[in-house]
């Protein structure tokens, strides 16, 4: 079986630091969707890393790690991302059978001109843009679904210079029509390029989907990590202000090539309070001297951009709404410990709409309809959390706090994460109420 690990919020859950908890249980993780928008964080031993496009069980012995078709990739930053986990001594190349890490050849690659072509799109939409990080996600993705895409299998083909050329070509028209400058910037992206392009060629390029169905065949263990959140989704996010691909469930079987039969546990990770990066509507967004303080306090700054990111308070109905979606069997709840300034602590149990009645589903267009968050206040537990191993010894409050979102959500929440290291999580095994 694959067990599936994603955000159920606007991302920046904290996913990064859940797989590397759960890795060890684990022989093979893998990246289905996303790309170098993401960043996912680990911190250990006095380290702190962010991945952007690397599986999060790359710091664990003996594990696989798998960069799915569903990725787009690009390849400098692969590079700077392996250049960055040199002084780990990973052995990431060496005794290529045995190898930490593999990509899958069906994996979309980002050409320097995909990032441009992002610039100019956001350049074009002026005050309506949608926040995008600019690292050429949607561009690649819509080079895919419109069957013009090179992909990592190109990269050892002769041809893959003529490809890359007709791909380019095309762009430049794009470019061109958006008054777009990028005659100076293009030629030093391009070395960078190809140069990362035969740096990539040490590594595993693979046939995924067979790894992946292989591994699950003989019994091992695989954990399919998400990138994004679910809320972000191209189809069920909060369109248009969304990523480009599936960050559900679902995107797990189309972007490693599984059948949905062979899906497990679904963690779903969801922060105490909520956060977004970019535009896009948040109805629980505290523009105040409260966001503010949760800004502070939980570090709210974007791992890949370093975007101030916009924070308020837990949303019920969108947290709901995720777990629908996407079948979700277990909850993990991060950075709790940011909370522990507070005296009070609100969550939104249901929206009240324009003509007064009270909603706990999410509306088709959260852009254009008008909702009011409805709070439920608790009392703030006021107490650092950092050494605490055992949901025994949280503060009452605390448990409070857990018990109701248990009790409304109907799923267990069986981790709580009390500070960024990974040694610092309550590992439970709750009891709905």
């Amino acid at each position: 079986m694959i067990d599936v690990l994603l955000g159920l919020q606007w991302g920046d859950e904290g996913k990064g630091k859940i797989v590397d908890v759960l890795a060890p249980q684990y022989q093979v993780v893998a990246r289905f969707q996303g790309g170098p928008n993401a960043g996912h964080t680990l911190e250990f031993n006095g380290f702190k890393h962010v991945l952007h496009q690397i599986p999060s069980g790359i710091f664990r012995n003996d594990i696989l790690n798998i960069i799915g078709n569903g990725v787009v990739l690009d390849p400098i930053v692969f590079k700077k991302e392996i250049d960055g986990l040199a002084k780990y001594n990973l052995a990431l190349t060496e005794n290529r059978p045995a190898a930490r890490l593999q990509i899958s050849r069906k994996a979309s690659i980002i050409l320097p001109t995909h990032r441009l072509l992002d610039a100019a799109y956001e350049q074009a939409k002026g005050e309506s843009k949608i926040g995008s990080t600019l690292r050429g996600i949607g561009p690649t993705y819509q080079d895919k679904v419109a069957r013009l895409g090179l992909r990592v299998g190109d990269i050892e083909s002769p041809n893959f210079s003529d490809k890359y050329e007709k791909l380019v070509a095309v762009h430049k028209v794009i470019l061109e029509q958006n008054n777009f400058d990028y005659a100076s910037a293009l030629p030093q992206a391009e070395a960078e390029f190809f140069g990362a392009v035969e740096f990539m060629k040490q590594f595993e390029l693979t046939d995924s989907e067979y790894s992946i169905n292989e591994a699950i065949t003989s019994g091992k263990k695989v954990l399919a990590e998400g990138a994004q959140g679910s809320l972000l989704d191209i189809d069920f996010g909060s369109y248009p202000f969304v990523t480009s691909s599936s960050t559900m469930a679902a995107g797990a079987c189309t972007g490693l090539g599984i059948a949905p039969s062979k899906i497990g546990e679904v963690f779903g990770i969801f922060k105490a309070y909520c956060t977004r990066v970019g535009s896009g509507p948040f109805p629980t967004e505290l523009n105040n001297e409260t966001g503010e303080m949760i800004r502070k306090e939980g570090r709210e700054f974007g791992a890949t951009t370093g975007r101030p990111r916009r924070c308020g308070w837990l949303d019920l109905p969108a947290l709901k709404y995720a777990i629908m979606i996407n079948g979700v069997t277990q909850l993990v709840m991060m950075k709790v410990d940011v909370l522990n300034i507070f005296d009070e602590i609100k969550v939104c149990t249901h929206y009240k709409l324009a003509d007064g009645t009270l909603s706990e589903q999410m509306p088709y267009d959260l852009c254009d309809t008008d909702v009011t968050p409805v709070y439920k206040t608790f009392k703030g537990w006021k107490t650092d959390l950092t050494d605490i191993r055992s949901f025994v010894d949280v503060p009452a409050e605390l448990a409070t706090y857990v018990y109701f979102l248990e009790d409304t959500l109907g799923l267990p929440i069986n981790f709580i994460s009390t500070s960024p290291d990974r040694e610092a999580i309550i590992h439970r095994q709750a009891v709905i109420a």
